[in-house]
Parts: C-alpha cells; sequence; structure tokens
C-alpha cells in the first residue's frame, strides 16, 4: 500500500507486508539523522501541547482523562506502586500526573522542543535511552513502539531493563481495526514514516514472545477510534468533518466489542 504522508512532506512511502509477523515496515525507512526533520510541525500535537482550535481542545481535554485512566491501570498491576520508566513521554504530563500521586517515575522524550515544555511543568526529562542504567517495575510505552527507529534493539533494551515479573505497557494502533479498513491508505494512524511499523495483535504476541515477555491483558483505547477517525477525514476530503467521524469511531468501537479489534491497543506483558 502506497501512503502519503500527511502531517509534513506529502512525501509518499511504502507499506511492505511481513506475512510471517502479520505486520507492516515503511519504507524507504529514513536515516537516524533525516527522521527527526519529519517531527518539525506546529500540526505535531504531542510535543507541542497545541491549543489554537477546537480539535486541539479537544485533544487536550481526552488527554487529562486519559491521563487519570492510565494511572488506574498501572496502579492495578502495581498496588504498592514501584518505579517506573515512562518512555516516550512527550511534554512530560503523564510524568507529572504520577509524581501529583507519588510515583516513583522518570522519562525519557528524545524531542527537544517536548522536553523544554516538560520543564515548565516541573518535569525533567532524559533525551535517550543511554541514560538510563537502573531496572524499573514498570515501563510505559503510550503509542511509542510504533516509533522506535531499531525494533528488536529496543525490545532487548526493555527486556534488560526491566525486573523479572516486571510490567510493560504497550500502546499502538492496530491496523485490524473497523477505521482502518475503512480508510485504508488515508487511515491516520499510519502516519508514515513516523511509524515505522504497523502492528497486529499477532505481531506484538510474537514479537515479545519470543523475547520473554507474555501477554497478560489487551484494553481498548476507544478514543481513538473517535480521533483517529477525525484525521482520517481530513486526510480523505481535505476538512474536518466531525458528524462522519463520531459515526466512524462509534462503527469501530461497536464492531470491536465482538472482535476486539479496536482502533489502538494497550497491551499488558510481564517479563517471564
Amino acid at each position: 500500500m502506497k501512503v502519503k504522508d500527511h502531517s509534513v512532506s506529502g512525501e509518499l512511502f511504502t507499506l511492505e507486508y511481513d506475512a510471517q509477523k502479520h505486520m507492516y515496515f515503511t519504507t524507504p525507512k529514513p536515516s537516524k539523522e533525516n527522521l527527526p526533520s519529519y517531527y518539525q510541525s506546529e500540526d505535531y500535537i504531542s510535543h507541542t501541547d497545541g491549543n489554537r482550535s477546537m480539535f486541539e481542545r479537544m485533544y487536550q481535554f481526552v488527554k487529562g482523562i486519559t491521563l487519570s485512566r492510565k494511572q488506574k491501570l498501572l496502579q492495578s498491576y502495581l498496588p504498592n506502586k514501584g518505579r517506573v520508566l515512562d518512555i516516550g513521554a512527550g511534554t512530560g504530563d503523564f510524568i507529572a500526573y504520577l509524581k501529583k500521586h507519588h510515583w516513583d517515575v522518570t522519562g525519557i522524550e528524545p524531542n527537544d522542543q517536548a522536553r523544554s515544555l516538560a520543564i515548565s511543568k516541573k518535569v525533567v526529562l532524559s533525551p535517550s535511552l543511554d541514560q538510563i542504567k537502573d531496572s524499573y517495575d514498570a515501563i510505559t510505552m503510550w503509542h511509542v513502539l510504533e516509533h522506535v527507529y531499531d525494533l528488536e534493539m529496543q525490545i532487548n533494551w526493555l527486556k534488560e531493563h526491566l525486573v523479572r515479573n516486571g510490567v510493560l505497557f504497550v500502546a499502538v494502533p492496530n491496523f485490524e481495526s473497523w477505521d482502518a479498513q475503512k480508510y485504508g491508505d488515508c487511515w491516520a494512524a499510519y502516519d508514515v514514516p513516523r511509524h515505522l511499523y504497523h502492528f497486529s495483535q499477532k505481531s506484538i504476541r510474537d514479537l515479545f514472545e519470543e523475547n520473554d515477555f507474555e501477554v497478560i491483558a489487551k484494553h481498548p483505547m476507544k478514543f481513538d477510534a473517535y480521533y483517529v477517525s477525525l484525521l482520517s477525514e481530513k486526510y480523505k476530503s481535505g476538512k474536518l468533518n466531525f458528524f462522519k467521524a463520531a459515526l466512524a469511531g462509534w462503527k469501530s468501537n461497536r464492531s470491536a466489542q465482538k472482535t476486539g479489534n479496536y482502533s489502538s491497543l494497550i497491551y499488558v506483558l510481564r517479563h517471564k
């Protein structure tokens, strides 16, 4: 499938299918040196805390709701709390929320602009994995795994820095969802080339099981169906259509009640 970078460059990329893993890879893969340029946009909201439009205000409102839900999910697996590492912390909202609730939490964010915004929230983030030497009771990656440059290296790093029986939380888009099928090459969650990998439930299970992780639970991210559908409508027609997006999001979540294929899923994995 040919997919356009709608956010920054307008370039076309190809999604190459891996039948064994049941996942897609973005090609050509930008070099490590060039990849940051594809994030340089005021519209890349997770790095900007944008609040300029109704769309951005909705995003920030929903983000506030999801912070509470993520913290409750984390605590359901770590009732005594413990040490937590958040990879891809963005502008630091989740870190700040956990600190407010007395968690021992560390964050990593490679983007300079996002880290500078985090400082205004009294959150100091490390720029790279190289600076992290400790092990953690839990590691969170909220819509981050699809961005990492070297997938195999990343999974090995997680295994080395998560304590035995520690818990890993991985949230990623699901290309088997109803909204992904509806929008095809305009599905916003492909987000090439920032998303280098595109996962199914099988691919997540297989990738992690062969690296001593076990999927112990899956949780839906129901808001994502609406957010992704709204952006997909924009990519498809050139304008935001809130009614069509709301209907598509509702249909996607309704379909997923039977299939389990929500627009995005949180995988809870235990380090064996």
